[in-house]
């Protein structure tokens, strides 16, 4: 999937994805929030898409939030407004790939379903590892490919259309896996049905 294809993608979703990814999504993005809320310091949240997150996570952190759509920024930041969440220190528009942060800057680094919907997914992960503190957790939601049953077959099926849809039905695990500094600590499965996978990782060195 090319940067392109995310941008228009993304602007076409942005006016119904709170209802609709969004809602499909909640489980897993309370879960993120849930785990993060029992940790302190400074939170970048990557994909922070139109701000659902935002509410929830507690007063006593400080959030930064990143997204390429400027579309989803804007729901964002209205969001904010209405809702006065002085605890988000910044929304900032900005390539996943190429963070702008410097090294160690972030306790944590949350990504809810986001890295099956970004370019070069790797670079991603090695980028969220270099801006986190050695000892700061990775905290990530997301739907990953299954090996078999039916709905295995129905996301090899999909998979094309991968630039239509604005995210990879085929997204294997291990591609967020293989960041050398990164650990694995927890690994859970969420409703619906498995769909949603819920993972900590633990930056094991420093940058």
């Amino acid at each position: 999937m090319d940067i392109e294809s995310v941008q228009s993608s993304y602007a076409r979703w942005a006016p119904v994805y709170d209802t609709t990814f969004g809602a499909v999504t909640n489980v897993g993005r309370r879960r993120a929030v849930e785990f993060i809320n029992t940790l302190t310091g400074a939170v970048l949240e990557v994909g922070v898409g139109t701000g659902l997150s935002l509410p929830l996570y507690s007063s006593d952190l400080q959030v930064t939030g990143i997204d390429f759509s400027d579309d989803m920024l804007a729901k964002a930041l209205a969001r904010i407004e209405r809702m006065r969440l002085d605890h988000v220190a910044a929304l900032r528009q900005m390539d996943a790939r190429e963070l702008d942060f410097p090294d160690e800057t972030f306790d944590t680094v949350a990504a809810m379903h986001v890295l099956s919907v970004v370019p070069e997914p790797e670079r991603v992960m090695a980028e969220i590892s270099r801006v986190l503190k050695p000892g700061g957790r990775v905290v990530i939601t997301n739907h990953f490919v299954r090996s078999q049953g039916v709905l295995a077959h129905l996301e090899r099926i999909v998979a094309p259309f991968a630039n239509t849809l604005g995210w990879h039905s085929d997204f294997e695990i291990e591609t967020v896996l293989k960041e050398p500094d990164l650990a694995l600590e927890v690994q859970k499965s969420l409703p619906p049905l498995g769909m949603m996978t819920f993972l900590v990782l633990t930056k094991t060195k420093a940058s």
